[in-house]
C-alpha cells in the first residue's frame, strides 16, 4: 500500500551559496539544524537597503540538505518527492542527481525519484536563488516554507493528482458524483464513499483510467453554514489485491453565477462576503502553520464572512483544507504578472523610481506548468468556485498601453510623474493580453470544466475593449463600482463580481442593492509584510485583522454590515468629524485634558447611546449613509467609555499601567512530533481588567519547545523578529511556539521590566 512521509524534520540550512553542495557526500555538519516550513527572511533584521514592496527583510542564495533513510522494502517502488511551495528558482538533487528546477515560489512541483534512491542513506539537496528582493508587489519570504513529502507507492498507483471528484448534479434528495481517474498498471479500481456512519456508497471499475459515475441519495450538502465533507476513498487493485489508496474529502454542493441574480448555492441565491489574504503572518514570514490560518479565519466567520481570494498567488494547501472544513468560498489565484513586469517599488509605495524584477522573466517558459500545478492540485477542493488567472494585470502604463487612452492613471497613481502617465507606443500594447488570456483559460477549462475562470481586472474601460474581458466567465472588477450598472446594461449576459474593494461600506452597497453584482472581496483581511508607504513603516496595513490577528476597527465596521447578531464596539479616533475615518482609529480612551476626541460605535443595531463616566452623551441612529456606525466628539477625560444597545453593550476604560500579564495559549497539550505548534496570545492588563498601557513582553522557553516569534502588529516596530522580545500594542501580542520531541512539560515564562510575570506549561507526549 502507499504511505505518504512527512519530510519536514532535521534538515540542514546554509545561507549563502556553497559549491559542490548538491554532491551527496558534502560535510554539512556545520550547517544549522532547521523544520520546515522554514522561511530564512524574518530571521534578519529589517534595512531600509532592501525592497519596501517586500517588506525591508532580505533574500540571497541558500542551501538546504535532509538525510533521510529507506528500507529495502522501498526498493523497487515508486517514490515521488513534493515541495509544496519554494521561493524561490529552485534546483533540487537526489544522492548527487540532478532532477531539475522549479521558477515559481507559489507551486507546488514533486519528481519521480526512484531510480536514484537506495536502501539505508539518502541526501536530498535543495538550492534556492532569491537574490533580487524588489521581485513582488508584497513581501514573498525565501526558503522551503512549505511542506515536503515523500510517497511510497507501489508500481500500480494512482498517478499524482490522477482522481478529480466532481458533482454533475446535486441537490438535496439526489447527487450525481463524477470520478475522473488515472492508475496506471491497476486491474481493478474500487471507489467507497463514506459519510463518517456505516453508509457507504461503494463503485468498482476496471481499467487504469476513466470517467464513472456514483450515485449519492439524499446527501448532505457543503455550504458555508454547513461545511459536511465525505471522504472517498480510491483504492488499487492488481490481481484481487489493494496496491494504492488515495483519499479525497468531498463536498458535495452545486453552484452558479447568473448575469442578472448573482451567485447561487444548492439552488439559493448568496451574497459572497469575502477578503483577499497575502500569505504571511507577520515573524513567521512565509511559513504560516495551519492553526495560525484557522484563528484567521474564525475570526473572519465572526464578521460575517464567507470567501476568500488568495491574493495573489496559490496558498499554502492548508489554508484551503481549512476552507472546506470551516465553509470559505474561494477565489483560487494563479499569478500577479504574464509577460509584463510590473512597477516593484523598493523605497516606499510610489515613490520613483521602481525596479523591475519578478515572475515575468519566468512566465513565457512556466506559465502552463505552473498554472496546471494549481488546478490539478486544488481542484478536489469544493470550497473553490473561481479559479483567477491573474491580478491587475492590464494596471494602467504598468507596462502595457493603448492609444485608446493617450494619459491613464490606476488605482494607487497619484504621484505618478506625468510621462509615465502618457500613452508611449513603445511599451507592451495591450491587446496582447486578450491573447495570453484565451490560452490561460483554455488551460484551466482543459484541466477542469466544473468551475468559472476570472480575472481581476483594475482597467475594465480598456479591457473591455481589447478582447482580455471577452475570454474570462466571470469579470473581476477592482474598485470599479461605479462602472456596474452601465456595464451590466452594455454588456448583456457578463458575470460581474467586485474583485477587489475597499473598506468603504459603499463599495459594499453596491453589492447588496444590486441582484447581478455577486461578490465583494476586500482589500484585505489581514495586515501583511510589504507593500508599504515608506521606512519605518514595513507593512500594509489594509486589513480588517492586524499582523497578530487581532481585530482592527475595520473589523467591527465590517461585522456591522454583514450580521445581524446584536453587537457594538467602540473605538476612538483624532480629528473632527468632518475628516475623521476608520484608518486613524484605535482601541484607546487616552489623550491630552479636554483634546476632541471622535468616538465611534460600530453596530448593526438601529441605535447606540454613548456615555462617559456614566454621563448620557446622547443616543444616536444609524442612517442608511454609512450604516454601521455613530459618532460623537466628545472631550478627553480619564475614565469609561460605555455604548448601550438593545441587546448589547461595549466599554472601553482609560488605560493604567499593567498590573498583571494574561495568557491565553489555544491549547496546553501538545504531540512531541517536532511540528506541533501552539499559539498563546499575551495581555497586559490594568488593575481593572482593562488592557494595560503598552510595554515590551520578554519570552524564554524551559523545556524542549521552540520560541517561533512574537508578533504586535505595530506597523512601524522594527525589533528584529529573531528577537525573544516585544513591545506590545493595545496591551497585546501573540507568541507562537513550536513542540520539541521529547515527552514531558516545557514552560512559556513571560515577564516585563516592571517586574509582572506569567507563565504557561504544556504538557508534550510522544505521538
Amino acid at each position: 500500500m502507499s504511505k505518504i512521509i512527512n519530510m519536514d524534520l532535521d534538515w540542514r540550512f546554509h545561507l549563502g551559496d556553497a559549491a559542490d553542495a548538491g554532491f551527496m557526500g558534502y560535510d554539512d555538519r556545520a550547517w544549522r539544524q532547521v523544520t520546515l516550513p522554514h522561511d530564512w527572511a524574518v530571521e534578519h533584521p529589517f534595512d531600509p537597503s532592501h525592497a519596501s514592496g517586500t517588506g525591508y527583510l532580505p533574500g540571497g542564495t541558500a542551501w538546504y540538505r535532509k538525510h533521510f533513510s529507506l528500507d529495502e522494502s522501498a526498493m523497487g517502488k515508486r517514490v515521488r518527492l513534493t515541495f509544496q511551495g519554494v521561493y524561490k528558482h529552485a534546483k533540487v538533487w537526489i544522492n548527487s542527481n540532478y532532477l531539475g528546477n522549479h521558477a515559481y515560489g507559489y507551486t507546488s512541483f514533486s519528481f519521480d525519484i526512484s531510480p536514484f534512491v537506495k536502501a539505508g542513506e539518502n541526501v536530498i539537496a535543495v538550492r534556492v536563488e532569491h537574490n533580487d528582493v524588489a521581485d513582488s508587489r508584497w513581501y514573498t519570504g525565501s526558503g522551503i516554507d512549505r511542506h515536503v513529502t515523500l510517497e511510497i507507492s507501489g508500481q500500480a498507483a494512482f498517478e499524482e493528482y490522477g482522481l478529480f471528484v466532481s458533482a454533475k448534479e446535486a441537490d438535496e434528495n439526489r447527487a450525481v458524483l463524477r470520478l475522473q481517474y488515472s492508475a496506471p498498471g491497476a486491474q481493478q479500481v474500487r471507489f467507497t464513499l463514506t459519510d463518517g456512519t456505516e453508509k457507504n456508497a461503494v463503485k468498482m471499475t476496471g481499467g487504469d483510467g476513466g470517467t464513472v459515475e456514483m450515485t449519492v441519495e439524499n446527501p448532505r450538502l457543503w455550504s458555508p453554514a454547513s461545511p459536511f465533507l465525505y471522504r472517498l476513498t480510491g483504492t488499487v487493485l492488481v490481481q484481487g489485491e489493494a496496491v494504492d489508496t488515495v483519499m479525497v474529502p468531498v463536498g458535495i454542493r452545486s453552484f452558479r453565477f447568473d448575469p442578472d441574480q448573482g451567485f447561487f448555492l444548492n439552488g439559493e441565491p448568496m451574497k459572497i462576503k469575502g477578503v483577499c489574504v497575502h500569505h504571511d503572518a507577520g515573524c513567521l514570514g512565509a511559513a504560516v502553520p495551519k492553526n495560525v490560518w484557522k484563528r484567521r479565519l474564525l475570526k473572519f466567520k465572526d464578521a460575517g464572512c464567507n470567501a476568500i481570494r488568495t491574493a495573489h498567488n496559490p496558498p499554502d494547501p492548508d489554508l484551503l483544507d481549512l476552507c472546506d472544513e470551516l465553509g470559505f468560498l474561494v477565489m483560487d489565484e494563479a499569478f500577479d504578472e504574464w509577460e509584463g513586469t510590473k512597477n516593484k517599488w523598493w523605497q516606499g509605495h510610489n515613490v520613483y523610481p521602481p525596479k523591475h524584477f519578478g515572475y515575468a522573466e519566468d512566465f513565457p517558459e512556466w506559465h502552463e506548468r505552473d498554472l496546471s500545478s494549481m488546478v490539478l492540485r486544488d481542484r478536489n477542493h469544493p470550497s473553490i468556485v473561481l479559479w483567477s488567472i491573474g491580478n491587475e494585470i492590464d494596471y494602467p502604463n504598468d507596462p502595457y498601453v493603448t492609444p485608446l487612452f493617450k494619459e491613464a492613471l490606476g488605482n494607487n497613481d497619484a504621484n505618478k510623474p506625468a510621462a509615465e502617465r502618457l500613452y508611449d507606443p513603445r511599451k507592451p500594447d495591450a491587446g496582447r493580453l486578450a491573447t495570453i488570456a484565451k490560452e490561460l483559460t483554455e488551460i484551466v477549462h482543459r484541466l477542469d470544466d466544473t468551475r468559472p475562470v476570472t480575472s481581476a481586472l483594475s482597467f475594465p474601460e480598456l479591457s473591455n475593449h481589447t478582447g482580455y474581458a471577452d475570454q474570462l466567465d466571470v469579470i473581476g472588477y477592482n474598485y470599479r463600482e461605479y462602472f456596474y450598472e452601465d456595464d451590466h446594461k452594455n454588456y448583456p449576459g457578463r458575470v460581474i463580481l467586485g474583485s477587489e474593494n475597499s473598506h468603504d461600506p459603499k463599495a459594499w452597497f453596491a453589492v447588496r442593492d444590486h441582484d447581478f453584482i455577486a461578490a465583494q472581496f476586500l482589500w484585505t483581511g489581514v495586515d501583511f509584510l510589504g507593500e508599504c508607504k515608506g521606512w519605518p513603516v514595513r507593512i500594509s496595513q489594509a486589513g480588517m485583522l492586524n499582523l497578530a490577528g487581532y481585530e482592527k476597527p475595520l473589523f467591527y465596521q465590517r461585522k456591522a454590515l454583514w450580521t445581524e447578531e446584536p453587537f457594538v464596539r467602540i473605538a476612538v479616533g483624532d480629528g473632527d468629524s468632518e475628516r475623521h475615518g476608520v484608518w486613524n482609529e484605535h482601541f484607546r480612551w487616552t489623550g491630552e485634558p479636554e483634546q476632541t476626541k471622535i468616538v465611534s460605535c460600530y453596530t448593526n443595531a438601529k441605535a447606540a447611546e454613548l456615555f462617559l463616566n456614566g454621563v448620557s452623551l446622547g443616543k444616536k441612529q444609524l442612517t442608511d449613509i454609512d450604516g454601521c456606525r455613530v459618532c460623537w466628539e466628545v472631550p478627553c477625560q480619564p475614565g469609561t467609555l460605555r455604548a448601550v444597545i438593545d441587546g448589547g453593550e461595549d466599554e472601553l476604560s482609560t488605560a493604567q499601567a499593567a498590573a498583571s500579564i494574561e495568557l491565553k495559549p489555544e491549547k496546553t497539550e501538545l504531540r512531541a512530533n517536532g511540528l506541533d505548534t501552539a499559539q498563546v496570545e499575551i495581555t497586559l492588563l490594568d488593575e481593572n481588567g482593562f488592557p494595560a498601557l503598552d510595554e515590551a513582553v520578554h519570552c524564554q522557553i524551559v523545556g524542549d519547545m521552540q520560541l517561533l516569534g512574537i508578533e504586535n502588529g505595530r506597523p512601524d516596530d522594527l525589533t528584529p523578529y529573531a528577537e525573544p522580545f516585544r513591545t506590545t500594542l493595545d496591551g497585546r501580542a501573540i507568541a507562537y511556539l513550536r513542540a520539541g520531541c521529547v515527552s514531558g512539560s516545557a514552560t512559556l515564562h513571560v515577564w516585563t521590566a516592571s517586574g509582572l510575570s506569567a507563565k504557561c506549561v504544556f504538557d508534550q507526549k510522544v505521538p
